[in-house]
């Protein structure tokens, strides 16, 4: 079985809004909304990995991120650990630069439905916290 270390981004605004893209048609988990972020190299911490993937998929550099749940989850093909990390202060203005539609939602717009399933605890303690 695949095992994946992804380091996720939640981008959010002074307004209360977070930044999410669409993934590609045919990605794992296809059309979905999510969290910018990828995979975590062997070289990696998740947090290097973090700065390096919102870096290449939507154009900025976090200031700060601090580490907002780190789960497990796993689907019949993959496993997988989620480091998301909750990003308020960065240089840049996030776009989809691979292609990826974006747009900023406010956080009580947030449909776990709309997201991978793991997403969902995440989506449930943003809602709550903020």
């Amino acid at each position: 079985m695949k095992k994946l270390q992804i380091a996720v981004g939640i981008i959010r605004n002074p307004q209360n809004e977070i930044f999410i893209t669409r993934r590609a048609a045919d990605a794992h988990m296809a059309n979905k909304l999510e969290f910018p972020g990828g995979k975590i190299e062997a070289s990696e911490t998740p947090e290097q990995a973090l700065i390096r993937e919102l870096q290449e998929e939507v154009g900025i550099t976090p200031c700060e991120a601090t580490l907002f749940e780190k789960l497990e989850y796993a689907f019949p093909d993959r496993h997988i650990t989620l480091w998301f990390w909750l990003v308020e202060r960065w240089e840049g203005d996030p776009w989809g630069k691979e292609g990826q539609p974006g747009r900023w939602i406010a956080v009580s717009e947030l449909n776990a439905d709309a997201f991978p399933p793991a997403n969902e605890p995440v989506i449930a303690k943003l809602i709550k916290r903020f």
